[in-house]
Formats: C-alpha cells, sequence, structure tokens
C-alpha cells in the first residue's frame, strides 16, 4: 500500500502576493537577509513520505526501512535544558488522525515575530552590535504558511498544477545507476542556457555572431571535459586543470564527486561505489531516526528545526517542505557522526550548492523553482545521499572551523587582516582609525564561505575553482578570496565611518554578480595566493 501523504506543516513560504521576477535565471538570486541568522520558530518533524524503496540502488546488498516519523513536540514540553528561548508556533503535539491528512490546508497566514537574541557556541546570548558574525540582528515578521497549497493555481481542465515546478528528465532514473551515460553518449550535445530557454527568447540578430563564438568555445571546452571523464581512469591533474576556469553546467554532478573523491577515478568502480555509498546513507538516516524524536540529541535538532527554514529565504527550492526535510536529515545525520562540532549554524548555507548541482542531473528546468516532491523516491535519496557524503568531504578539510571555539575560522580572520595590512595598507589603517575589527564581519565570510554575500549560482562557479585547487582551497585559497573581496571596496570603505563600514559590508552590492565578477575575483585572489603563499614569515613582520 503506498505510503499515505504526511499532514501540512507550517513552513515558512511565499505568500501568492509576492511578485517573483517572471524572467529569473538560475544563478538570479535576491541577496541574503543580513538579518536572517536571528532565531525565528518553527515545530518540525520527519516527513513519513521519504519512504526508500527494497532496492532503490544498483548492487545494493539488503533492503532499507525508512525510519518512523519523527512527531511534533508537544506545546507544553520543557526546553529549559536548551540555553535560549524561542516563540513555539501553536502546532498539534502529533500527527492528525488518518481522515483528516487529505484535508485541503486552511487558508490563511500567521505573522510570528522574530526574537532580537542571537546564541553563540557556547549557549550565552550575544548582543547585537557585538556580534562577531556581522549579521545585523533586526526584529522582524515572518510569513508562516502552507507554500504549496499558495501556490497552486488551477488549469483550464480543472487540475491543479504549480507554477514553474518544472521538468524531470525521462531518463532520470538511468541516471540514478549510471549518472555518465548521457554524456558520453552523445558527446557533442550542449545544453542550451537557460536564459534562452524562457518563453519568446531569441537572441537579437546583432548579437547572432557573439553567441555563435561563445557556443563554440563551451562546446569545444565541453569536448575537452567529456575526452578527460572518458578514460577508463581519470587524470586528476587535467580534471582540476579544466576545472579550475569553469565546469559545464551539465557535468558538474559528476565532475565535483570526482574532484572531492566521493567517485573513484577508475570508470569501472564507479557504479557500485555510488550504490554502496548511498546505501549507507540511507542505513545511518534509519539509525539516526529509530526512535522518533524522543531518541534524538535535542539541542542539535532544536537548532537544525531554526535554521532549515531560514536557508536561501525566498528561492522557491528551499521552501519546499520536501527539500526542508531532506536538509533536516543531511544535517542531523552529520551532526551525529561528528560529536567534536556536531550542527554549526552556516553549515546548512554549504549543502545547497551541492543539492542544487545534484538535482540538476536529474530534472529539465532551473533547480531553483524546482518542486522535489515530484521527484521519483529512488532519484530523491540518491540527490540527498550524494549531497551529504559531499558535504563530508568539504567539511573533512575544514573541520576546526566547526569545532569548540573554531580556532579555524580564528586563525584565518587574524591572516586575512595581515594580509591586508600588506596590500592595501590605508584600507588596514582606516579600518583601524574607525576601530572596526575583521572579526565583526569577516567571521561570516569565513564561516559560510561567502555564500551570505553571493548567489548561490555564483557560489557554485566559485566553487569550481576551490575544489580545482585541491583540499585546502576552502581554508588556505578562500582566505585570498576573502581579502581580495575586502580590497574590491577599498575606494568607497575609506570615506566612511565605523557605523557605514559595517552596514555597507552587510548589504554588500553584489545582487546582480555574475560569472564575470566571479572570475575577476578569483584572478585576483590567485594573484594574491601566489605571492604570499610562500611568504607567511611577511605576515607578522612589524
Amino acid at each position: 500500500m503506498a505510503a499515505k501523504p504526511p499532514p501540512a506543516r507550517p513552513h515558512i513560504g511565499l505568500h501568492s502576493s509576492f511578485n517573483t521576477r517572471a524572467n529569473a535565471d538560475w544563478g538570479e538570486d535576491d541577496v541574503w537577509d543580513s538579518g536572517s541568522d536571528s532565531e525565528s520558530p518553527r515545530q518540525s518533524i520527519i516527513s513519513n513520505s521519504w519512504r526508500p524503496t527494497a532496492s532503490p540502488f544498483r548492487h545494493q546488498p539488503s533492503p532499507v526501512t525508512a525510519p518512523k516519523p519523527v512527531p511534533r513536540a508537544s506545546n507544553n514540553s520543557s526546553s529549559s535544558n536548551l540555553s535560549f528561548s524561542y516563540t513555539h508556533l501553536n502546532a498539534p503535539s502529533s500527527y492528525p488522525s488518518n481522515s483528516d491528512i487529505n484535508l485541503p490546508a486552511k487558508g490563511g497566514w500567521t505573522m510570528v515575530r522574530k526574537s532580537s537574541t542571537l546564541q553563540d557556541n557556547s549557549g550565552g546570548n550575544i548582543p547585537k552590535e557585538i556580534d562577531p558574525s556581522g549579521d545585523a540582528d533586526v526584529d522582524s515578521d515572518v510569513v508562516v504558511g502552507d507554500f504549496e497549497q499558495e501556490m497552486e493555481q488551477t488549469t483550464s481542465a480543472g487540475t491543479k498544477t504549480k507554477p514553474d515546478q518544472g521538468s524531470i528528465k525521462p531518463d532520470a532514473i538511468e541516471l540514478v545507476n549510471d549518472p555518465f551515460h548521457r554524456f558520453l553518449r552523445s558527446p557533442h550535445s550542449l545544453p542550451e542556457p537557460w536564459s534562452n530557454r524562457r518563453k519568446g527568447h531569441s537572441p537579437r540578430s546583432s548579437d547572432a555572431e557573439k553567441s555563435s563564438r561563445e557556443h563554440s568555445i563551451r562546446t569545444n571546452r565541453r569536448l575537452k571535459f567529456i575526452d578527460c571523464l572518458s578514460k577508463d581512469d581519470v587524470n586528476m591533474s587535467e580534471l582540476r586543470k579544466l576545472a579550475w576556469s569553469g565546469t559545464p553546467n551539465d557535468l558538474r554532478p559528476v565532475v565535483w564527486p570526482i574532484l572531492l573523491g566521493y567517485l573513484p577515478l577508475p570508470s569501472n568502480l564507479r557504479a557500485s561505489t555510488l550504490a554502496r555509498k548511498r546505501g549507507e546513507y540511507l542505513s545511518l538516516v534509519e539509525l539516526a531516526f529509530a526512535r522518533d524524536r524522543q531518541g534524538l540529541d535535542q539541542q542539535i535538532w532544536h537548532q537544525i528545526e531554526i535554521d532549515v527554514p531560514r536557508t536561501r529565504p525566498g528561492v522557491r527550492l528551499w521552501m519546499q517542505a520536501s527539500t526542508q526535510r531532506s536538509l533536516e536529515r543531511i544535517l542531523y545525520v552529520w551532526a551525529i557522526r561528528h560529536p567534536a562540532s556536531g550542527y554549526v549554524q552556516g553549515i546548512n548555507d554549504l549543502v545547497t550548492p551541492f543539492f542544487q548541482v545534484f538535482l540538476s542531473a536529474y530534472i529539465d528546468s532551473n533547480p531553483e523553482n524546482f518542486d522535489t516532491s515530484l521527484l521519483p523516491t529512488d532519484v530523491l535519496n540518491a540527490v540527498e545521499a550524494d549531497s551529504f557524503w559531499c558535504l563530508s568531504r568539504l567539511l573533512d578539510g575544514i573541520q576546526d572551523n566547526y569545532i569548540s571555539a573554531q580556532p579555524g575560522i580564528q586563525r584565518s580572520v587574524k591572516r586575512m587582516a595581515e594580509l591586508v595590512a600588506r596590500i592595501d595598507a590605508p584600507l588596514y589603517a582606516h579600518l583601524g582609525s574607525q576601530n572596526v575589527e575583521f572579526m565583526q564581519f569577516a567571521f561570516r565570510w569565513m564561516n559560510c564561505l561567502l555564500m551570505r554575500e553571493i548567489s548561490v549560482q555564483n557560489t557554485i562557479r566559485m566553487w569550481d575553482t576551490y575544489l580545482a585547487e585541491g583540499a585546502d582551497a576552502f581554508s588556505q585559497f578562500h582566505l585570498y578570496v576573502c581579502s581580495a573581496f575586502l580590497v574590491k571596496w577599498s575606494e568607497k570603505l575609506r570615506q566612511m565611518d565605523f557605523q557605514g563600514i559595517i552596514m555597507f559590508l552587510q548589504s554588500l552590492p553584489t545582487q546582480d554578480w555574475g560569472d564575470h565578477e566571479i572570475e575577476m575575483l578569483l584572478s585576483e585572489a590567485f594573484v594574491l595566493n601566489s605571492i604570499w603563499q610562500n611568504a607567511q614569515s611577511h605576515f607578522n613582520a612589524k
């Protein structure tokens, strides 16, 4: 018997009056809300719609049973063991009866006041004026409602649909077991950019020659990637060299796992490795949630259920209930497997590039507008598992960013200040004269890898280069990227006082950045890295 859908649950969603850009391209994102790090309340459950099939992946040795759903916490449950408080939504303490599950969700919206108190890693409250992450904690209202219900439209045939929900590729199930088969079969095909797929869009005649030249360049680069990936044993040095300047969108789902070491270099081992690792992740999820909510680490789970709805606010993909449930599972399983750090705010942001890249392999539309509830169970399981393992690989290289006292971030911010003092002495002197400490703005840049300053699509392009640079890039090379990023605004910053500097750095004008701006930033960082990486003694010179 098919599993019944989970009950409607409140989560942050777009009201129907919210006017999203009709021509939004993949990568044209709204700027991050600098106040999004203030706590917002939410009750959370693990959806019982996530139910793996008996053998979702090829070569899986044994069936995996889905975890039991985690019921909502009771309204009168105590949270005194937590070092911070939050406002609970009035929600039932458990699932409604089966007869209620299929009832239409009630209309209307609930306005919830966000708390103005932040929490540090030791459990204490941080006054907003000295928050090390540099986030402006502004009281604001959050609209809570049923996003899917609000976004539904009725067609002329009377069928309810969701606008711009996207479509699944016809060979999606094949790709679960063999993600290499499509581009190896048709190596000369080049997916059309999303910007050219919009209804009624066609290049102007004056741009035809330029478009043709750019298409030829993209095709040639793509063929070089495919030639490299088609070998029985991938040449990692060659692949890194190609990926440094950017990876074609449709090839990232296979290039990134190889660069991270998640997929092996020999082609004959990839299918079995994928099946084994995905099956292992499903088993970890089953084990982690075997005892429902009572068996969870309450402090870790509490922070995850607060942070998940704040991930990429305003982006439809990350406001879908099914996507949020996947993110909860990824974060919780990672946290309990890494007790030295547990879950730390900011790790939720690091999942989003992986999830969007792997999702793009199975759909034929913009991932940021896609409804993940449309995916077959096997496909969603694959996206979730691959995102988990790649996140784990990334965090292995920056683990000291998230352990107690976050020494990795402390060290990186200190080195950044020393580097800026060398490459832009007037800016460094002005920041000092205004009593601006690097920790006040650079902590977030290191903790979230600049993801709150640039769009996910910009981040994805930047991570092409980071992954090509090697295992230390997310700490070492990122230091030079952040330094180049700060110096870029030097002239403006030197005309501002303390308040102006902090406000500007918390709301940078990067909304419209594209690949060109990111590539310029990476090039400047490369120059700094080349000059200073072997001259560390100069940092401490007086």
